[in-house]
């Protein structure tokens, strides 16, 4: 066998490596954001999950009477910034408010899952959540920023990002991960999901938003 056609044969067998390698690794990038939320479903009594664009699962889990949507959005390199994965905890059922009142811990403007930069109504921050943060409405004269406080407790967690709190519903946004720096320089490799998201780190969510939510219709109803 000729020097060529070895290497001719080595080619070959290397491109067919390469390929079953991105083959099993788009089979591994799939069905680990299919269950993404694998770890979260016992905290419900029931989930429906459909699988998004993006290849992330998204669920509703019933608790009780209430129905929390939970997404998952990825979120490309914008400047200076690791592409992250952020988690939405959304309980979207009608509240007795007048105005959206939006909480954004040390917004840049460019958050993919938010309208906050849109709101109209820049509001004084109250002391009692962390510096940094930034407080925004549709309607200042309408809003209660009362109801912050009781949730402030979150933001001491630097993974926590925003809290809408508007007639639809309510919203809580954490940063569930970051690509990898070492991985993300060398190698542009910016892949998030890559195991399930935690329970634990979804409890809380659940119980502060139910108790703002039972909050907000005492002081409605008082």
């Amino acid at each position: 066998m000729s020097i060529k056609m070895v290497f001719a044969v080595l080619a070959a067998v290397l491109l067919v490596w390469l390929a079953r390698a991105q083959w099993l690794a788009a089979a591994r990038r799939k069905a680990a954001r299919a269950g993404y939320f694998a770890d979260v479903a016992g905290l419900f009594d029931r989930v429906v999950t459909r699988i998004q664009p993006n290849g992330f699962a998204r669920m509703t889990g019933h608790l009780g009477a209430h129905a929390f949507d939970l997404q998952a959005v990825p979120d490309s390199l914008t400047f200076r910034k690791l592409p992250a994965l952020w988690v939405m905890v959304t309980l979207p059922e009608p509240l007795p408010l007048q105005a959206t009142l939006n909480v954004m811990a040390r917004p840049t403007g460019g958050e993919p899952f938010s309208h906050f930069a849109a709101l109209s109504h820049s509001l004084p921050c109250p002391d009692y959540l962390p510096e940094g943060t930034a407080v925004r409405s549709d309607d200042a004269a309408l809003v209660d920023a009362g109801f912050l406080q009781s949730p402030s407790a979150l933001f001491a967690d630097p993974k926590v990002k925003e809290l809408v709190i508007s007639p639809k519903g309510l919203r809580l946004v954490i940063l569930a991960e970051e690509a990898d720096r070492g991985m993300f320089l060398l190698f542009r490799d910016a892949e998030v999901g890559g195991e399930p998201l935690a329970a634990t780190r979804i409890s809380a969510i659940l119980e502060t938003l139910l108790a703002l939510r039972a909050e907000i219709f005492r002081t409605k109803e008082a």
